[in-house]
């Protein structure tokens, strides 16, 4: 009979475990009612140890919530293959596999948890903000974005977080549902800007030219006509 030993971790490796066991108890309840004697418990080692590693429950936080904004911007990572509409589906899908696992985590970074206001917080938001308005760009081959197509994609932006935060509390409209809602939203912002901007119009048009009737943007024409008939 053999007795198993335990591996030394290094540096390095360990502080990678701790974010990793940090992310999924913040995943699972607000980082406010997560303990590090928890996170100590759940990576099987002291609560001195965590200190070690960490200073404190402010600073593994915010390493695991850089973790996460890498894994989230990593989901409007998009190949420029096929119709922008079924392209739009499939990063809402992925965004909202992200916000299902992430729940607490998400609500907890986009509301406020223990890092709220810092300047480590507000700029891993803005990454990943920035990260899906640049991904959107690739997607319409835009390299100098007019104003009112910044104005478009960014308040798409915001307007996929405030829906995800929405539907984390109650979860009462079905996800899928949500999913195509959104992907017609930015069809629609689109839309309104360029009634009102000749080179939005133009932009408009290239973005529709190749769509099918069958997807997102036309089932939203679909939707629209049957609604105004």
């Amino acid at each position: 009979m053999t007795t198993g030993v335990r591996r030394r971790m290094g540096v390095e490796e360990r502080r990678q475990q701790l974010i990793g066991v940090a992310l999924e108890l913040f995943s699972q309840r607000s980082p406010d009612d997560v303990s590090i004697d928890e996170i100590a418990s759940a990576a099987g080692i002291s609560r001195p140890l965590v200190y070690h590693y960490f200073p404190g429950k402010l600073s593994l936080y915010e390493a695991a919530l850089k973790r996460a904004s890498d894994e989230l911007a990593g989901r409007f990572v998009e190949p420029p293959d096929g119709p922008l509409g079924a392209r739009l589906l499939r990063v809402m899908r992925r965004f909202f596999d992200f916000v299902d696992e992430h729940g607490p985590g998400f609500s907890a970074l986009m509301r406020g948890g223990p890092a709220v206001g810092s300047t480590a917080t507000n700029a891993l938001i803005d990454s990943v903000r920035q990260a899906a308005y640049v991904q959107i760009l690739s997607h319409l081959r835009v390299e100098n974005p007019p104003a009112r197509l910044e104005l478009v994609i960014r308040s798409w932006i915001s307007l996929a977080e405030s829906t995800a935060l929405i539907w984390l509390d109650g979860r009462r409209i079905p996800r899928g549902e949500l999913e195509v809602q959104l992907v017609h939203d930015f069809a629609a912002l689109a839309a309104v800007s360029a009634a009102y901007d000749e080179e939005m119009s133009g932009l408009l048009r290239n973005m529709l030219k190749d769509e099918p009737g069958d997807g997102p943007f036309g089932d939203l024409v679909t939707r629209l006509i049957a609604l105004a008939s």
